[in-house]
């Protein structure tokens, strides 16, 4: 499992890029965005984009569920 606030930092970069490319009425994904989620796909062991968020969003709930001493790194 990718380290949570990497993982939560990945899905909102993504997020803005996508919402960048909106407001510029952008028809194809940027270079920007491809790279995320590929990356996103990656760390969450999927192989499309719709469900790598929806696995990283479950991650995260999982990981905000832990106990604070479980949540931290040595």
């Amino acid at each position: 499992m990718p380290h949570p606030e990497f993982l939560r930092k990945l899905v909102h970069e993504y997020e803005t890029a996508l919402a960048e490319e909106a407001a510029a009425a952008a028809a194809v994904r940027t270079t920007r965005a491809q790279d995320l989620a590929y990356t996103l796909c990656v760390s969450t062991g999927t192989r499309e984009v719709r469900a790598a968020l929806e696995t990283a969003r479950r991650l995260l709930a999982a990981a905000g569920a832990a106990p604070a001493a479980e949540r931290r790194t040595p």
